[in-house]
């Protein structure tokens, strides 16, 4: 606890980076995995395509990605663009079967009663698919969030401050506290970014919660 309260200033600092970190890629990944959820969705032959592909780009390493980043952005090996941009890459690849099957679990017969009403192209699939599709949608959000804050700790390796900054320091300086806080505070901050996701979800389905108070 004494190094805690001495470097809570250092704590908080790291912890605004993880967040920029890990939730940026969340948002830019959700705004590219609809799209491509929806391609799987519409066109049956494209989503093997489209699911196994990203489910290969899942399966590099996160150190591997973080490194190779430079080379194909151009950028500077420190900088955080790095990891923007790495890590939306992961969150599209988890994100884009979960929209898919989010899409293709909205009962049919209210698609049908949609186009009956007049609901066509882009008015159906923002009107009455997405909203349906949102608690799934948000389910593999929230897996997403928490892969993300995991995986944004591996990038103190090659330099990018966050919150693994104090695993990396605590092993090799030994000091337990320093470790014990930097596990700690990544494991708050999942806690956050799923209430957060939780809490959207919930004001985006008032339905859902009119069911829940009628049963």
């Amino acid at each position: 606890m004494t190094w805690v309260n001495d470097h809570w200033g250092d704590i908080f600092t790291l912890a605004r980076s993880h967040v920029w970190l890990a939730g940026l890629p969340l948002v830019l990944g959700l705004l590219i995995a609809l799209p491509l959820g929806w391609l799987a969705r519409r066109w049956s032959r494209l989503y093997p395509v489209l699911i196994s592909a990203s489910g290969l780009l899942y399966t590099i390493p996160s150190l591997a990605m973080f490194v190779l980043m430079p080379l194909v952005l151009g950028t500077k090996v420190l900088s955080p663009w790095n990891v923007v941009v790495a890590m939306t890459i992961y969150t599209i690849a988890l994100l884009v079967r979960t929209v898919a099957d989010g899409l293709g679990s909205v009962p049919e017969a209210t698609l049908q009663a949609a186009r009956a009403m007049g609901y066509k192209g882009f008015r159906r699939f923002f009107g009455v698919e997405l909203p349906l599709a949102v608690p799934v949608i948000a389910a593999g959000l929230r897996v997403a969030a928490v892969s993300n804050v995991s995986i944004v700790s591996v990038a103190s390796l090659i330099g990018v401050a966050q919150l693994g900054n104090l695993l990396t320091d605590g092993y090799d300086r030994y000091i337990p506290e320093e470790i014990v806080a930097g596990i700690i505070a990544c494991v708050v901050l999942a806690l956050v970014f799923d209430g957060i996701i939780l809490g959207v979800q919930r004001l985006l389905t008032p339905w859902v919660r009119a069911q829940g108070a009628r049963s």
